[in-house]
């Protein structure tokens, strides 16, 4: 049985291996797979595996082999769902693997934000603290984060363990979601000093965070996205910045990935910007790998799980 892996590398930078997923048969593994060639690699292959590479329904349409799609990640609409379902290929994903750690990097851009770690280790190491007549000093204000308010726009595993988190560092939680949460969104933006999403993206949350509801934000307030970039309407967002509508955002995804180097946000004062690393700790890849085996192995006892349809 042929198994190919379409987009490998952003899971195994080579830290980690496919052994375990070769016990199943002939396995082919590519980094990166272009568009136009997703038809001529997966030929043939009875299982295929995607991260970011998509597979519409054109692609679908010639692979008669293919029975089995494992997604090397949670979301799953690089894949036209409605025409697997037609041909009656199954589709997993990994729904659990990264909570911990895109949580934790939540923290990690919001701490930033508020302490200039690196702005301030960069001028010690440029010399500013040995010229400095005083035993102290700071390049930009610090923000203590007890006593302000988070709001949680999504309230799944990622948005329950940011909360928790935030508890710890002493501040309150609002949450909203779709069943509606203990706020309303309206209220959640108005109230909340940090606003972190954690939405999947739909129709109704695409570019949910627009110039309307950042017109509804504090002027001291940071946002925060490590869940899907089309979440924000870029251009309103760059342009809050740069008018200190609101204070600072930090990113880890954006619309399109990687960014033309046109993206407004690239620009955009007190932005900060990461390259969708949140999820991609040691730990995290490893379970994904290990979750991803599992998956194929219970498809193969015919007794898929982590099913998306």
């Amino acid at each position: 049985m042929k198994i190919t892996v379409l987009d490998g590398y952003c899971l195994n930078t080579g830290d980690l291996s496919w052994d375990a997923l070769r016990a199943f048969g002939e396995v082919e593994v590519f980094d990166r797979t272009p568009a136009d060639q997703v038809v001529e690699r997966a030929a043939g292959a009875a299982i295929a595996l995607t991260n970011k590479t998509p597979m519409p329904a054109a692609a679908l349409d010639q692979l008669p082999d293919l029975r089995y799609i494992g997604v090397l990640a949670t979301g799953y609409n690089v894949i036209d769902i409605e025409a697997a379902k037609r041909k009656g290929i199954v589709v997993s994903n990994v729904p659990t693997y990264g909570t911990a750690s895109v949580s934790q990097f939540v923290f990690a851009l919001l701490l930033e934000l508020c302490h200039r770690v690196q702005l301030h280790a960069d001028a010690v190491r440029a010399g500013e603290w040995t010229a400095s007549p005083d035993w102290c000093f700071s390049k930009s204000p610090l923000i203590e984060l007890e006593g302000k308010t988070m709001g949680v726009i999504g309230y799944g595993r990622i948005g329950r363990q940011t909360a928790r988190i935030a508890e710890a560092f002493g501040m309150s939680v609002l949450w909203w979601d779709k069943p509606p949460g203990v706020s309303s969104l309206e209220d959640l933006l108005q109230q909340s000093d940090v606003i972190s999403l954690h939405v999947p993206l739909t129709a109704e949350t695409r570019e949910m965070i627009n110039a309307r509801t950042l017109a509804l934000m504090k002027p001291t307030a940071i946002l925060i996205n490590t869940a899907r970039g089309p979440l924000i309407q870029e251009a309103d967002l760059a342009e809050a910045l740069n008018r200190s509508r609101i204070a600072g955002a930090a990113l880890d995804v954006l619309s399109m990935e990687p960014p033309p180097a046109r993206n407004p946000l690239l620009t955009a004062r007190n932005c900060l910007i990461t390259p969708h690393m949140a999820w991609a700790t040691t730990e995290a890849r490893r379970r994904l790998m290990t979750s991803v085996i599992e998956n194929v192995a219970a498809f193969l006892k015919g007794q898929p799980k982590n099913v998306v349809f």
